[in-house]
C-alpha cells in the first residue's frame, strides 16, 4: 500500500511539473511575441478564432505523425524519430511562437488519445520539451523580420538548440526520471546503449552517441521539409492572414 501511494505521488508530481513547464513556456512565448509585435507595429491579437482553428488542425496532424515513430540504428529501441515537429514548425512560422508552443502541447494530448504512453509519460515530456527548444527560438527569430534569410537562420539555431538542450536534458533529468518511473536501473539503460556502441560507458557518452545525433537528424529533416512545404501551403496560410486582417478592420470600423 505504501508503495502504491508513493507511485501515485510520484506520478502526480511528474504531471504537475509537466503542466507547470507548459505554462511557463506559453508565458515566455506570449511575452516574446508581444515584444516582437510592438517592435513591428503590429497591434493584432495573439490568438484569434481563425488562428485557433489552424492550431487545432496542425496539432491533429502532428499528433498523428507522432504515433508513427521509426527506430534509428544508433540508439536503443525506446528512442525513435518522427515528423511531428514539421506541422508544429509550419504553424509557428505562420502564426507565431505562442501558436507553435500550443500546437506542440496539444499534439501530445492527441497522440495519447491514439497511442497510450509506453514510457510512463517520460517520452511525451521529452518530446514536448525538446520540440519546444527548437520551435521557440526558430519562430522568434523568424517573426522578428519575416524573410527567407531569418527563416533559415531560425531553423539552424532551432536545430542546434534542440540538439544541445535535448542532450543535456536527457542526461540530467529525463534518463534518471525514466529509470525511476519505469523501474529500470540507469545502468541497465546505459547497457542497452553499450550493446549498440561500445564507446557508450556512462550517461554522458550515452546521450552524446544516441540522443545528440537523433535530435540533429530530426531538426535538420524538419527544417528541410518545412522549406519544401511552406510555399505550397502559403495560399492556405495567406487566407488565414487575410481573414484575420478583415476581422481587425471590421472591429476598428
Amino acid at each position: 500500500m505504501n508503495q502504491f501511494i508513493t507511485n501515485i505521488i510520484e506520478n502526480l508530481t511528474f504531471v504537475l511539473e509537466f503542466v507547470g513547464l507548459v505554462a511557463a513556456l506559453v508565458l515566455v512565448a506570449v511575452i516574446a511575441e508581444k515584444l516582437i509585435a510592438k517592435r513591428n507595429g503590429d497591434k493584432g491579437k495573439i490568438l484569434t478564432a481563425r488562428k485557433t482553428a489552424m492550431i487545432g488542425m496542425f496539432s491533429a496532424i502532428a499528433g498523428v505523425l507522432m504515433t508513427i515513430e521509426l527506430p534509428v540504428p544508433f540508439a536503443p529501441p525506446f528512442y525513435g524519430i518522427d515528423a511531428s515537429e514539421l506541422p508544429v514548425l509550419l504553424c509557428g512560422f505562420a502564426f507565431g511562437p505562442v501558436a507553435g508552443i500550443l500546437t506542440e502541447f496539444i499534439k501530445i494530448i492527441i497522440k495519447l488519445l491514439f497511442k497510450p504512453t509506453s514510457t510512463a509519460f517520460v517520452g511525451e515530456l521529452a518530446n514536448f520539451c525538446v520540440g519546444c527548444s527548437m520551435i521557440l527560438p526558430a519562430t522568434l527569430i523568424y517573426h522578428v523580420k519575416k524573410k527567407k534569410t531569418t527563416a533559415i537562420i531560425g531553423s539552424v539555431v532551432g536545430t542546434l538548440c534542440m540538439t544541445i538542450f535535448g542532450t543535456l536534458f536527457n542526461a540530467v533529468y529525463l534518463l534518471p526520471t525514466f529509470a525511476v518511473m519505469y523501474g529500470m536501473p540507469l545502468d541497465a539503460i546505459i547497457g542497452m546503449g553499450t550493446e549498440i556502441n561500445s564507446n557508450i560507458t556512462n550517461v554522458f557518452t550515452f546521450v552524446a552517441f544516441c540522443v545528440a545525433p537523433l535530435n540533429l537528424l530530426k531538426g535538420s529533416g524538419v527544417s528541410v521539409l518545412t522549406f519544401l512545404l511552406y510555399k505550397p501551403l502559403s495560399p492556405i496560410l495567406k487566407a488565414s492572414y487575410d481573414n484575420t486582417a478583415k476581422t481587425r478592420h471590421a472591429e476598428r470600423a
